[in-house]
């Protein structure tokens, strides 16, 4: 597990199942402009963990984009994949929250198995 979650959890809270980025981030223009390093400084500083307290996503290196929100706080967990994204196995994961926040995270990989393990996730009281 990464260094930002494990500095962000607090007592009582486990990780019941983390997320990672799809391959296909390798095989991007991007990827060969900058010659793999963007990927894999993307694939190092991203994080998309399921507590049994909260959703968990960190990304970046410079600038850090973090979400964290309450499992009670949350509406859904919608899942965006195209043609190639249900071959491959790849998707956006979109988190909806209570009020109407909405924050997207795309090129996640196996994003059904991420919305299961959402919905599986008993909510402990804080």
């Amino acid at each position: 597990m990464g260094s930002y979650v494990d500095s962000v959890l607090v007592r009582g809270e486990r990780v019941e199942y983390q997320a990672k980025l799809h391959w296909r981030i390798y095989f991007t223009s991007k990827a060969v402009l900058t010659l793999w390093i963007s990927p894999i400084i993307r694939q190092m500083t991203s994080e998309f963990v399921i507590t049994n307290k909260r959703i968990i996503m960190k990304t970046g290196l410079i600038s850090r984009k973090t979400f964290e929100m309450n499992l009670q706080k949350i509406e859904s967990v919608n899942v965006d994949q195209s043609f190639w994204g249900r071959l491959l196995g790849f998707g956006t994961v979109s988190i909806v929250g209570t009020g109407g926040s909405r924050e997207s995270f795309s090129d996640i990989s196996k994003p059904l198995l991420f919305r299961r393990k959402f919905q599986e996730t008993e909510i402990t009281a804080e």
